[in-house]
């Protein structure tokens, strides 16, 4: 089994904690459990399980043209995200169980295009690994402005209707989920890109990500 397979097992692995595992109950009662879970699928899971596609050679960019492409999927991610984000659909994802797992379906679908459409398939030139960091590096600032206006609010901007975990008041709870996302949500993605940049700084023409 190849390096990239046995990653992207990790990533089922990752994804199946996330909805399996214990952070779908306490995402009932606690905003940052929610976000954990939010952030393990997106920025764990996806891009771990996008590393395995490309064992089979997967380029959407080649199959989709510019749907997939890493700036649009971005902007789609931008979307999803932060409309999930918002209190009234927040409250109802949390709430619900069949649109929980709406919302974590589109979390996981977003996040596979991004990496899929950065990553790109076995053999990519400059202009697509460029392409792949401007997608990246878009993502890491949208999802790193989310996680600052959840973590510098000064108010709480989700109602929880138990006590969140660790003892924590509803605000503290929603500062710790924005902190969470800084620290996964952003950082996942500018890794990724700067991982792209490496590549793209050390080949002349041509590239293999992910070798």
């Amino acid at each position: 089994m190849t390096g990239r397979r046995v990653t992207g097992l990790i990533g089922l692995g990752v994804l199946a904690f996330s909805w399996l595992g214990p952070l779908p109950e306490l995402a009932n009662q606690s905003f940052s459990a929610h976000m954990l879970m939010h952030v393990l699928v997106i920025a764990v899971a996806a891009p771990l399980i996008a590393v395995g596609l490309g064992a089979i050679g997967l380029d959407i960019d080649h199959r989709f043209g510019w749907l997939g492409s890493p700036v649009f999927a971005s902007l789609l991610e931008l979307v999803v995200v932060w409309a999930w984000h918002t209190p009234a659909l927040h409250h109802v994802a949390r709430t619900q169980g069949s649109l929980m797992a709406l919302e974590q379906a589109s979390y996981l679908l977003v996040g596979l295009l991004i990496w899929l459409a950065a990553l790109g398939g076995p053999h990519q030139d400059r202009s697509r690994v460029a392409a792949g960091i401007a997608g990246l590096l878009l993502t890491s600032m949208h999802m790193t402005l989310l996680g600052v206006l959840l973590a510098g609010a000064d108010r709480a901007l989700f109602a929880h209707a138990t006590a969140p975990w660790f003892g924590l008041s509803v605000l503290q709870d929603q500062q710790v989920g924005g902190v969470i996302m800084l620290v996964f949500g952003g950082v996942a993605y500018l890794a990724g890109a700067l991982y792209l940049l490496s590549i793209l700084l050390r080949d002349k023409s041509h590239v293999t990500p992910l070798t």
